[in-house]
């Protein structure tokens, strides 16, 4: 099982009410319920292994030299110019709580993997491709339902309430959903746009073309390939939109695209039936008030 760890916290912080608090009233509303979903994920999906990847880089500068709007609109306006890393704009109460979530995801001794200059999904990219055997990827994001593999026995535990309710995603779900494969998905995702993530898209192509594209043409690449074929069925509006995008398409494969072979410290994915620190555990329970959420993330663990 792989947690897109981030997404995970967003959602929690956003779910739990900043009136959860540590005992100097600091809010730890998005620790304790990112506690409280790996508590629930382990205890209903029993992985053998677990992995926290983490955003060390949530805006890769190489994705940016590549299309300079990927996520330009999350960068936090105050972020000094020259200062090498642009900050993402997240709350306030937020920020302070992630620290928080890493110190006590260590102590438990619950495997935390990220790499210099990529995002989590880029992590995620890499473990799924080294798996040997089934994986069960945990995220809001829908930019990794291009991992699903239904013969590797790859899918998406995509949250939609808490992550008591999540959609299974598998090839079945995306090909239903979108009308493209797993693996068909990054090219429909660059073709359509997506402002979420500051992804111009071909204008004029919504999702529903790019899908008829993709089935007539194949991939990104028999696209293209039809756009300098006078003889391919191509409107003219569709090639006269497709060859001015040239210059995108060409760019947006490496930045829509998971990387798949990044270079990672060696850890024990192993879930563990006991903390690493149970000292340390204690610790951070009694300095931020974790309470009932850390008590049965222990109790699922050990049994």
């Amino acid at each position: 099982m792989l947690l897109d760890t981030a997404s995970l916290y967003f959602r929690a912080y956003f779910g739990v009410p900043d009136s959860v608090r540590a005992p100097d009233g600091t809010p730890v509303n998005a620790v304790r319920g990112l506690l409280d979903f790996i508590a629930r994920l382990v205890q209903d999906h029993r992985p053998d292994d677990l992995v926290a990847c983490m955003d060390f880089d949530w805006r890769p500068a190489w994705r940016v030299a590549l299309i300079p709007t990927y996520k330009a609109h999350r960068v936090a306006e105050e972020a000094p110019e020259g200062a090498g890393v642009d900050r993402e704009e997240v709350p306030d109460t937020l920020s302070p709580q992630v620290p928080v979530i890493d110190e006590v995801l260590d102590a438990l001794g619950i495997a935390r993997v990220g790499a210099a200059d990529y995002e989590a999904d880029d992590v995620i990219g890499t473990l799924t491709g080294r798996a040997a055997g089934p994986v069960d990827i945990v995220t809001g994001d829908r930019d990794l339902f291009q991992l699903v593999d239904d013969e590797r026995g790859v899918r998406v535990l995509y949250p939609v309430k808490g992550v008591g309710t999540l959609q299974l995603v598998d090839e079945s779900y995306v090909r239903e959903k979108y009308g493209v494969t797993g693996r068909g998905y990054a090219d429909l995702a660059l073709l359509r746009g997506d402002p979420s993530d500051g992804l111009p898209g071909v204008p004029g192509v919504g999702e529903k073309t790019a899908a008829k594209l993709l089935a007539a043409h194949g991939d990104l690449a028999g696209i293209m390939a039809a756009v300098d074929d006078p003889a391919a069925k191509l409107t003219p509006a569709q090639r006269k939109r497709l060859a001015e995008a040239r210059a995108y398409v060409e760019v947006a494969p490496k930045v829509v695209r998971v990387a798949s072979d990044v270079a990672l410290p060696a850890f024990d994915p192993a879930l563990p039936r006991s903390p690493r620190d149970p000292g340390a555990v204690a610790a951070l329970a009694e300095r931020w008030g974790l309470g009932g959420s850390l008590r049965r993330l222990l109790s699922t663990l050990e049994e």
